[in-house]
């Protein structure tokens, strides 16, 4: 039903910044909470950030606090993650996934991969000098 679209992925130096867009296709965001996770080859893909619904309350994981922030434009139908203080270890494809029964209510990501039904394309962060 949902379909979801990332962009802003690219390559940007240690140190340096990106905002990553996941936007919906048509379907609104309003009542939809959305997680964040990224890839790189022969890895698990990792959950590292969402944000709820009705209060925009969000959660990181632990590589991401401090650094990564998250926000939403219902009306744009679009969330973003903003990226900042970039490490070469955040270089990942970054997916944005979701589903219609789907509440973030915590910094653990566990068994999301394998139980959220609906998934962006992906977009390429790269972190190097």
């Amino acid at each position: 039903q949902v379909q979801l679209v990332e962009s802003g992925g690219g390559l940007v130096q240690p140190g340096g910044s990106l905002r990553l867009s996941c936007q919906s296709s048509g379907v609104a965001l309003d009542h939809f909470a959305i997680a964040w996770f990224r890839q790189d080859p022969g890895t698990e893909r990792e959950g590292i950030a969402c944000i709820n619904y009705g209060d925009d309350r969000t959660y990181f994981t632990d590589s991401a606090k401090g650094r990564f922030t998250m926000s939403r434009d219902n009306a744009k139908r679009t969330v973003y993650l903003q990226m900042n203080s970039l490490k070469p270890e955040d270089t990942a494809i970054y997916y944005c996934a979701t589903d219609t029964n789907y509440v973030c209510t915590s910094d653990s990501f566990a068994g999301l991969v394998g139980w959220l039904r609906f998934w962006g394309q992906g977009t390429q962060v790269t972190v190097s000098s």
